[in-house]
C-alpha cells in the first residue's frame, strides 16, 4: 500500500512537472505584410448577408432581452 501510494505521488509531481513547462513561441515575420485575422465586418457574414439594418437590429433585441428592468417589468 505504502509503495503505490509512493508511485502515485511521483505521479502526480511528474504530471505537474510537465503541465508547467513552457513551449518555445517563434514568430515567422514576414516584412510588410499583415498576418493576422483579417479586419471584417460584423455584419459582413452568412448569416446577415451584409445587412446591417439586420444586424444593428438583432443586436437591440438581444440588448433589450438582457436589460434586467425590461425583462422583470416584460
Amino acid at each position: 500500500m505504502r509503495r503505490l501510494t509512493g508511485i502515485a505521488c511521483v505521479v502526480a509531481v511528474a504530471a505537474a512537472l510537465v503541465g508547467c513547462g513552457e513551449h518555445e513561441q517563434v514568430v515567422v515575420y514576414k516584412q510588410g505584410q499583415y498576418q493576422g485575422k483579417p479586419d471584417t465586418k460584423p455584419w459582413d457574414n452568412e448569416s446577415f448577408a451584409g445587412d446591417r439594418a439586420q444586424w444593428e437590429a438583432t443586436i437591440k433585441a438581444r440588448n433589450q432581452s438582457q436589460n434586467e428592468y425590461r425583462r422583470i417589468n416584460g
